[in-house]
């Protein structure tokens, strides 16, 4: 099959949410319609012993959150999808704006009791920054929330992008029935089951056929009535318009009951976008060349803890992967070959042969990799936009048990090269300061360096709030500096000298006082030093 068969029937989609808006249920039942799972998890019920699906490390599934993105890859009506459930909470926004690189299309989910909350127009930010399509899922419509129409008015009033309702709710709260199709004009109505999905009980392609009273109680000339309403304010749906990041359309539903995942679903295989072109330091790829390219935009240590694997998430931008062939790894100026590669779901790997753009390939590791490499079939260029962006909080990493240095200093490099923190050394290495986004991440570190590497640590505040990397035209000038400002001088794992600021007025003071030291936000620097 041609290349550009197969682009046709991929979808490469992250799902974004503000914490507990219901993101990874959704997932779970997009599985459940895809038939790759057959029973849900319930991420915090404590009657059912299957966690979610996604959710695979051990810490997430203690406290029910997601803090790392999950890959799963399914098949629905002839599409592959390659999802990614990307964590919630804002300590772990990182993870999830460097996923949101790797994919066409993104679905964001909305609570409707809670409305848009802050993370949820941050993230709106992040994908505005590319263009990425978005659908929007109000989610949680068998409770007492918001009304419909006041939802599509937040919508367009603080993500600042045009509405389309393309599925409307029956009611809502403890009424609530299920939604009507508005894009394909039918009524597909299920029963309500948290864990596996029943046949639909209805299915109705008329709002005008008598039948309908014998389900919706009544509640149908209401129905009728919103119909006529949001089919007269609002204008048809425009697929260009979406693809283009102008449009967002709007599902409704309740993803623990089933009810609105199949209409979403279904239209997203249906009008989301096919794997697309990517930008280079040199050029734009598009996905329908023949050579492979490929960039890195996750890595994991110890996804499997019996087995210390270490897996570097690729997306393929361009071409054909192939088990057993080799590529060049643009950084490094060397060739691989990769005898194992891997499509998921969730924790489940399977070894796969070859792969085309849009999918998600792990590759297994030994140190290789970092975030941001580029794999190609011999073109030196670098994909651009999967910065580390400068921590806010920053804590001095320390050892607790002597006898176990090796694996604290093993495990704390290889959890950062994930890219949930950062970490730099003063004193020849002596002295590890992680810096983060959030608190929350301390905690997990703190827990995986127990759990996976056997180094208790512990983690000791530090009074910093600003870190930037640090370049000169002239060297001397940098070596002067650092001798001035040794207590606030350090280095990252790539030898990169980074300025500690205690405040922002510090920092601006600093920058002023010396015009000729370059001071950079984000790691995207390292790239242009390279060229």
């Amino acid at each position: 099959m041609s290349i550009i068969k197969e682009i046709k029937k991929r979808r490469t989609l992250a799902i974004i949410s503000h914490p507990d808006a219901g993101k990874t249920t959704l997932t779970e039942k997009f599985l459940l319609f895809g038939g790759a799972i057959q029973v849900a998890g319930a991420v915090k019920s404590n009657k059912i012993k299957k966690t979610a699906a996604s959710d695979f490390m051990e810490i997430e599934r203690q406290r029910g959150i997601s803090v790392a993105t999950s890959v799963m890859t399914f098949e629905h009506n002839n599409t592959i999808i390659n999802l990614l459930d990307t964590p919630g909470h804002k300590d772990f926004a990182e993870d999830t704006y460097r996923t949101l690189t790797a994919v066409d299309s993104v679905i964001m989910v909305i609570d409707c009791v809670k409305g848009v909350e802050e993370q949820t127009e941050r993230l709106m930010e992040v994908c505005r920054m590319r263009n990425t399509p978005v659908t929007v899922f109000i989610n949680k419509m068998d409770r007492e929330g918001r009304d419909p129409i006041d939802l599509l008015d937040e919508l367009e009033e603080k993500l600042i992008i045009k509405v389309c309702p393309l599925t409307w709710p029956i009611n809502k709260g403890a009424t609530f029935r299920g939604v009507y199709n508005i894009y394909k004009k039918n009524l597909d109505l299920f029963k309500a089951n948290k864990t596996k999905i029943e046949d639909d009980i209805v299915s109705i392609s008329d709002l005008n056929d008598p039948e309908i009273a014998n389900y919706l109680y009544g509640d149908e000339e209401k129905l009728r009535e919103d119909i006529d309403l949001i089919t007269g304010v609002y204008d048809k749906f425009n697929r260009e318009e979406y693809l283009e990041g102008m449009l967002a359309p709007v599902f409704f539903g309740s993803a623990i009951n089933n009810f609105g995942v199949k209409e979403l679903l279904d239209t997203v295989t249906e009008i989301g976008p096919a794997p697309v072109g990517r930008e280079t330091d040199t050029r734009k790829v598009e996905s329908t060349e023949e050579k492979f390219s490929g960039f890195v935009f996750k890595i994991h240590a110890n996804l499997d803890p019996k087995h210390r694997n270490r897996l570097a998430f690729l997306r393929i931008c361009s071409g054909k992967f192939e088990r057993n062939k080799f590529f060049y790894h643009v950084r490094l100026d060397k060739e691989f070959r990769f005898a194992n590669p891997a499509t998921f779901m969730a924790q489940a790997k399977s070894t796969i042969d070859e792969a085309y753009p849009g999918d998600v390939v792990g590759l297994y590791d030994t140190g290789n990799f970092k975030i941001g490499d580029t794999l190609t079939e011999g073109e030196k260029m670098v994909f651009r936009g999967i910065p580390s962006f400068s921590p806010e909080i920053f804590k001095e990493l320390v050892n607790q048990d002597p006898m176990k240095s090796k694996q604290l200093d093993k495990g704390i490099r290889q959890l950062t090269d994930e890219g949930v923190a950062q970490l730099f050394l003063q004193h020849q290495g002596t002295k590890k300061i992680v810096g983060t986004v959030g608190d929350l991440q301390f905690d997990v570190i703190q827990y995986r360096l127990l759990q996976e590497y056997g180094a208790n640590a512990m983690f000791r505040p530090l009074s910093f709030s600003k870190a930037c990397w640090l370049t000169a035209d002239d060297p001397k000038i940098l070596e002067d500096f650092a001798r001035y400002k040794g207590q606030n001088i350090a280095f990252d794992k790539d030898d990169n000298m980074v300025y500690f600021a205690e405040s922002e007025w510090m920092l601006n003071r600093t920058m002023e006082d010396n015009k000729k030291i370059q001071f950079h936000f984000t790691s995207e620097f390292k790239t242009e030093k390279n060229q």
